[in-house]
């Protein structure tokens, strides 16, 4: 359980009033009463009294959304005015100056686009005017959103415009790819709660919880820190120095919603924040939650960090070497220049409103024994420095991780959550054409970890989870393309949880299949396994007598004849059952897995 080390602030409920703001329904400007010293207007979508009864009564006799994680995150932030100036999702003339500006349509500064994406069958029932419920996952009405705009947005365009590339290795390129709706509606938002959160409850604040506390506090400069990562030595040491130059206090403000995939967890993260913050002086340092869903922009996110930052009372945002990047493309080659975040604050900072920290990246000189900025490194001084490569390395195999680096007792948290490789759980994804041999491979491989026994094992059968599973789903690619994410789901909680999953469907389509190994690395081990043999030995192998239909063109849509089977490019293990046994693929399998570290064979 997340212990409250930092100072606590009332919890924001959805029927809360913030006294210090106008709490009118409709998109009025509403104001803060707070000083400039801490962030300008400050616009809060929640309605109240008698509206808020009127407009929950609204809510129930309109067409409804359910939004997903993404829009939750946007949502919450819209109300309660962390993306102040904005009232509500884009509408199109806002969008289009967005993308092409980092403006809205009036001039002002916003990098972002902040979208509601709908499937063209909910757009084909709406209309510009219309009035429509916005609801969570559980079905509790958040926002009514009243539709200004409706329009299908050339998704490559905004790619390029806002993130300099449609290269899918971009995270948020990969999300206008594969799960963005293909019609934006924008429009004004009228607030009847904020998304519900059971955890870390003591730490989550709106913009007008933490500008209230600020100055009851008297923090009249206020530095703010942005990470989506576990803080080791050389984030604390680059806070310090930041508070220092800029005399101010700081807000650690790491973000809990939607991050980079593979990042580490954020009650996790939570855990280990709060440990680290029992390291700084009491009273100077604070830890508050933001629920923002990153979309790893690089410069335009740094700016975007920075207004947001404004509007929760900060004077002062630290941007650091290659803010909110991605890492490297296709070509493997960084998408953004390591210090274009801090270039373009500066060609902004005369309207921001927040001032940058900029700063380098931190290292440990060894005969100093202290950390120190890049460019203070001296000639011949030895410089030690684990990357997050090498950190995830040796805590998949158990290794020491130095106290120079971090705090036992954050190594102590991240242990806990990931344990080493051979005590993670792991999943096998077999696939190949029907009739390959996947399904006796994956029989065979079932009972011999059996035999081992250092996991539970679960077998996922394409006929198996046909019948238990996905019995209503026909052959179609949407259906075969469901059917396989159903299998990669229940796979990444049998991981999650420390289990075995093996998956044996044919799975023909190359991005689905990348989106389970998405489901499941960032959970523990990830094998997917090629049976390649060719379809002259399956067509010879069929004593269904399945190809033979396809051919005469009986069943439709069957893969490697009316339905093309798309070849993994890269599996960790590719098997011919031509040419190998049950027993030697199982072998080979048993070997890549013991090479891994996912398994240690008892000899």
């Amino acid at each position: 359980m997340v212990g409250c080390i930092a100072q606590r602030l009332p919890t924001s409920h959805a029927t809360m009033t913030i006294t210090t703001i106008q709490t009118e329904p409709r998109m009025t400007n509403s104001t803060n009463s707070l000083p400039a010293a801490h962030g300008g207007r400050l616009i809060n979508l929640l309605a109240s009294g008698a509206k808020l009864e009127q407009l929950q009564q609204l809510a129930t006799t309109l067409p409804a959304i359910t939004l997903n994680e993404r829009q939750l995150c946007d949502l919450e932030l819209l109300l309660n005015g962390g993306f102040s100036p904005l009232t509500g999702f884009l509408n199109q003339a806002d969008y289009d100056s967005v993308c092409k500006n980092m403006r809205l349509a009036d001039g002002t500064l916003w990098p972002m686009p902040i979208t509601l994406d709908v499937s063209a069958e909910q757009a084909a029932k709406l209309s510009i005017g219309d009035q429509i419920t916005l609801r969570e996952s559980e079905g509790m009405a958040l926002a009514v959103l009243t539709i200004e705009s409706l329009w299908e947005p050339d998704l490559m365009a905004e790619a390029k415009h806002v993130f300099g590339t449609d290269d899918s290795k971009h995270p948020a390129v990969a999300w206008l790819q594969q799960h963005t709706g293909p019609v934006y509606l924008g429009g004004s938002l009228q607030g009847i709660q904020l998304p519900h959160h059971y955890d870390c409850r003591h730490l989550r604040h709106t913009p007008a919880d933490l500008r209230n506390h600020f100055e009851k506090m008297g923090w009249r400069r206020v530095v703010a820190f942005q990470t989506r990562n576990p803080m080791h030595r050389a984030h604390q040491e680059l806070t310090f120095a930041a508070a220092r130059q800029v005399e101010a206090n700081l807000l650690i403000q790491p973000v809990v919603g939607m991050t980079k995939p593979g990042d580490v967890d954020y009650l996790t993260r939570v855990r280990c924040y709060e440990e680290l913050l029992k390291r700084y002086p009491e009273d100077t340092t604070m830890l508050s939650l933001l629920p923002l869903a990153m979309r790893m922009g690089g410069p335009r996110e740094a700016l975007w960090h920075a207004l947001i930052r404004k509007n929760f009372g900060c004077t002062h945002f630290i941007v650091g070497r290659d803010h909110a990047g991605p890492g490297n493309d296709s070509n493997d080659q960084p998408f953004y220049d390591p210090f274009e975040a801090q270039r373009l604050m500066h060609e902004y900072a005369d309207e921001l409103g927040i001032e940058m920290v900029p700063f380098k990246m931190m290292v440990y000189v060894q005969e100093r024994a202290e950390y120190v900025p890049t460019d203070e490194i001296r000639a011949g001084e030895t410089v030690l420095n684990i990357s997050g490569t090498e950190l995830r390395r040796r805590l998949s195999k158990g290794l020491e991780i130095p106290e120079w680096f971090t705090f036992p007792e954050v190594v102590e948290e991240l242990q806990r959550r990931y344990p080493p490789r051979a005590k993670q759980g792991f999943t096998i994804f077999f696939t190949g054409l029907s009739g390959a041999g996947k399904s006796t491979i994956a029989n065979a491989l079932q009972i011999k970890l059996n035999e081992i026994g250092t996991r539970p094992v679960t077998l996922l059968d394409g006929d198996i989870v046909r019948t238990h599973l996905s019995s209503e789903l026909g052959f179609s690619r949407e259906h075969r393309d469901i059917n396989v994410c159903r299998i990669g789901y229940v796979a990444s909680e049998i991981t999650k949880n420390g289990g075995v999953a093996i998956c044996a469907p044919i799975a023909p389509y190359a991005a689905t299949r990348q989106q389970v190994r998405d489901m499941i690395e960032p959970l523990g081990g990830f094998m997917e396994v090629f049976v390649s043999t060719t379809l002259e030995v399956c067509e010879q192998r069929d004593r269904k007598g399945l190809y033979a239909k396809a051919r005469r063109g009986e069943i439709k849509e069957f893969t490697g004849i009316s339905d093309p089977y798309e070849q993994p490019q890269n599996p960790e293990l590719e098997l011919d059952t031509a040419l190998l046994s049950p027993e030697q693929s199982v072998q080979k399998i048993l070997i890549e897995l013991e090479r891994a570290g996912l398994l240690s064979i008892r000899r």
